[in-house]
């Protein structure tokens, strides 16, 4: 494993929406997320919210407990740290994600698996993670219920990719994820039924389903 800076994607300008102040997103977050995770309510949110025929394919699963980190990255212009997954990976391959995972019996919650995971899978420190809360549980269609932690990074850190994970890590600003106009619904044919679910393209870049899913409910609660 070596370690690497994570790529920051080109900021666009003014057009795409003016520059996200990180004060005020602070203030927003610290009043609208949620101070402690929801690890047994009805999910609102997930696979199901946008493809309804999903829920009843998920009720029966197991629900599993998972945790991902949103990582909102401290600079004057707040970015998100992202994750493109190893491409030989069983599911998922090559696709867009926030570093996380199932909860381990010997994690301290959602937090701590949350952590565990990217320190896992890019080498990024827990110390260097301030939480700010959590969002809405997510009901993925594979039977995990994830809970998003969401996190405040300071710009000076370094990361080690897990080449059996991830393949690169890198930032998009957080105005644009945090820009309504940005969000799309997709559709496409899936073991005989429409999928719907929501998607952005940002540098080429195509982030869509659970993560996707995770950035709309980062909008809603704190911008909507």
């Amino acid at each position: 494993m070596n370690a690497v800076p994570a790529t920051v994607l080109p900021m666009r300008g003014a057009a795409d929406g003016a520059p996200l102040d990180l004060d005020d997103f602070l203030a927003r977050a610290r009043t609208r997320l949620l101070a402690l995770p929801d690890l047994d309510g009805d999910p609102v949110r997930g696979d199901h919210e946008l493809t309804p025929e999903f829920r009843a394919l998920v009720d029966a699963r197991p629900v599993r407990g998972a945790a991902v980190l949103v990582p909102i990255i401290a600079r004057e212009r707040p970015t998100v740290l992202l994750t493109m997954r190893s491409a030989h990976l069983s599911s998922h391959a090559a696709q867009i994600a926030f570093p996380g995972g199932k909860i381990d019996p010997g994690d301290d919650g959602p937090l701590g698996a949350a952590l565990r995971e990217a320190q896992e899978e890019v080498g990024l420190a827990p110390g260097l993670v301030a939480p700010l809360g959590y969002l809405d549980a997510y009901l993925a269609r594979t039977g995990y219920r994830i809970i998003p932690v969401v996190g405040l990074v300071q710009p000076d850190f370094g990361l080690t990719l897990n080449p059996g994970e991830v393949d690169e890590a890198f930032e998009v600003p957080l105005d644009f994820l945090m820009n309504d106009g940005n969000h799309q619904r997709e559709s496409r044919e899936w073991l005989g039924m429409v999928r719907t679910f929501h998607a952005m393209t940002y540098e080429k870049r195509r982030i869509w389903g659970i993560t996707a899913g995770i950035l709309r409910s980062l909008y809603e609660r704190i911008y909507a």
